[in-house]
């Protein structure tokens, strides 16, 4: 029996008998591009979150880009982001000419540290932007009083957090402006690429609406040179479609994640993850810390186990920022859990017998080398 990493098939199957007729009906009416049915579900997802304005775009990193020029950033502007993220995230700010100033996470929870945004503030950052890693939210509330104390803006990358709380609210209502991702993978994922701007600011969203259909609010009437980014209705079927069970689906993520650290509970090779203290997780991903990382994914592949690394290579080591001159070892944090983190499989419909697979293929990897003095215990390791 294999176990898939990510199971999309059971989440389509579940929404078919309400998607289809919705989509024959778009195909006879051929109404494709916005409409009835992307407003509705701009009103349901902004009503969910808890903001006032929802603008449907293209894709999560159009959305993290309009949400950044919305606010102001301009080439030559600073944007902190941390160092352990999806390139998306680095994309977005130099897309707009602007620098992204990278920092290092926390070790418990590989969130954005706030004391390394702290000192790296200069005279020309602008924005400092959180992202809400495998599923919780980051420390939003130490960086809004950073953001005061500096006159900077907080935008989020929400992409990986749909349902997720902290204390003062729930991702995606937290700063100025934020931005998501509806990537299939993510934990409301759409049949393609698309994604989402939130705010409640009303003259963000009507930027990044007009921005986002070329300049322009009234037809062939272009206010200036924008940019073709705009969720479809067939998307937004979908959307709608999966937003009625999200809440559902976050609470089953939840549970698998608890069945996890039950059964992984006495593993000392193992780090698991933990949630900081306020937040309620959806477990976007479920993220261990092994060593020998890339033998145990080897493994876990030859023995029908789906697993993958988010993410292999801290964005500054990338060849993509090479350019921006950091060296290896400036950010030792986020560059050790790269050689260790491990995405175990984690959605709505695994099952407690799948996870079994999962565990006794990851617990022979790990004890059958710690019983020959090969792998180090990680006792150091933190738990939910």
């Amino acid at each position: 029996m294999r176990v898939p990493f990510l199971d999309l098939v059971s989440q389509q199957a579940e929404i078919a008998e309400e998607v289809l007729p919705a989509w024959r009906e778009q195909f006879t009416s051929a109404a494709f591009v916005g409409g009835a049915e992307v407003a509705a579900f701009e009103r349901e997802y902004a009503a969910y979150i808890g903001v006032r304005h929802c603008v449907g775009v293209a894709n999560g990193t159009d959305a993290v880009e309009l949400a950044l020029r919305a606010v102001g950033i301009c080439p030559g502007d600073e944007v902190i982001i941390p160092v352990n993220t999806f390139i998306a995230t680095a994309e977005a700010v130099t897309r707009l000419g602007a620098t992204p100033v990278f920092v290092d996470v926390d070790e418990e929870y590989l969130l954005i540290d706030p004391a390394a945004v702290e000192a790296a503030v200069t005279s020309r950052t602008r924005a400092i932007v959180p992202v809400h890693l495998y599923g919780q939210t980051a420390p939003v509330e130490a960086l809004l009083q950073i953001a005061t104390r500096h006159g900077l803006v907080v935008v989020e990358d929400a992409a990986q957090s749909q349902g997720a709380t902290a204390t003062i609210g729930r991702a995606g209502a937290l700063g100025r402006v934020a931005a998501t991702s509806f990537y299939p993978g993510k934990n409301l994922g759409a049949a393609g690429d698309a994604g989402a701007v939130l705010t409640d600011d009303p003259a963000v969203a009507e930027f990044v609406r007009n921005y986002a259909a070329h300049g322009s609010s009234v037809k062939y009437v272009h206010d200036r040179a924008g940019v073709n980014s705009r969720l479809d209705a067939v998307q937004a079927t979908v959307l709608r479609a999966k937003l009625r069970r999200l809440d559902t689906w976050n609470a089953a993520r939840r549970a698998a994640a608890e069945r996890y650290a039950g059964m992984l509970a006495d593993l000392t090779e193992v780090r698991l993850p933990a949630t900081r203290p306020g937040n309620e997780d959806v477990w976007h991903l479920y993220v261990v810390q092994v060593a020998e990382r890339d033998r145990v994914l080897a493994e876990l592949g030859a023995a029908g186990i789906g697993a993958a690394i988010h993410y292999p290579t801290p964005l500054h080591l990338t060849a993509a920022y090479a350019g921006l001159g950091y060296q290896a070892g400036r950010f030792p944090v986020a560059e050790a859990a790269a050689r260790r983190i491990l995405s175990l499989p984690m959605y709505p419909h695994l099952t407690a017998v799948q996870q079994s697979l999962v565990t006794a293929a990851l617990v022979g990897s790990l004890r059958a080398r710690s019983r020959a003095g090969e792998v180090p215990v990680l006792a150091d390791r933190a738990v939910s």
